[in-house]
């Protein structure tokens, strides 16, 4: 099969799964907004998401997106260094202002998957996993807070945790690898799959700066909110 064989079959699924994933950050940032304004609209929306049989679902077909991503980037990685060393995810029109992403793009990957990890720890570990295995109140700093309770969850990570400082700092970092490696990603598999020429390859390259700013900024807005206030 082309899409295993062949370099360009693999550049092709690595590109639309990490296009599937950037849609994926655009909706959970815009979802995390909600948390600046409501509490109670928030943890509507995580009862809404919580352990249905179409959450969990869609959970496993993003675990599955995301293995097949990052499996795809290590191989394509191998493939480029044996091939042609140090040119590892080479592409044509190479932006200069990315030029330090798209030779880092491995690199940053393991942070954005380090910072997953993380994540799920923080957030889906006390919340879908925990009402999958019926636990759905949690003590956390003295205080009982429940698997739908994301509101709480994110109080409790950011400003009461004990090790909130250190959480803030490492989500900071994760959010400058995520920034780096969907700005280069974007207009990289949009490159990949064919849809540029030299008018459109300028206007994606914009595309992606403005997409993958907003959308970072919407997660660090809600980070810097919760640190400082709580």
């Amino acid at each position: 099969m082309w899409l295993i064989d062949s370099s360009i079959g693999r550049k092709v699924v690595m590109s639309i799964t990490g296009l599937a994933l950037i849609l994926f950050l655009t909706f959970h940032a815009s979802m995390n907004v909600v948390a600046l304004f409501s509490a109670e609209g928030y943890n509507m929306i995580c009862e809404f998401l919580g352990a249905n049989w179409y959450a969990v679902v869609a959970t496993v077909g993003l675990a599955a997106l995301m293995c097949l991503h990052f499996v795809y980037a290590f191989w394509l990685t191998l493939q480029n260094k044996k091939a042609r060393g140090a040119d590892s995810y080479a592409v044509t029109n190479k932006p200069e202002k990315v030029e330090w992403a798209s030779q880092n793009m491995l690199v940053l990957g393991i942070i954005v998957c380090l910072g997953i990890c993380l994540h799920l720890a923080n957030f889906w570990y006390h919340m879908m996993w925990a009402e999958l295995m019926e636990k759905p109140i949690e003590f956390a700093g003295g205080n009982a807070l429940s698997a739908a309770d994301g509101y709480g969850w994110i109080v409790y990570t950011f400003h009461e945790a004990p090790m909130h400082i250190l959480f803030v700092v490492l989500y900071v970092i994760w959010l400058c690898a995520i920034w780096f490696h969907i700005n280069h990603g974007f207009w990289s598999a949009i490159q990949t799959l064919g849809w540029n020429g030299k008018i459109w390859f300028q206007r994606w390259k914009c595309i992606g700066f403005w997409w993958s700013t907003i959308v970072v900024l919407m997660f660090a807005a809600v980070l810097i909110k919760f640190a400082i206030f709580g």
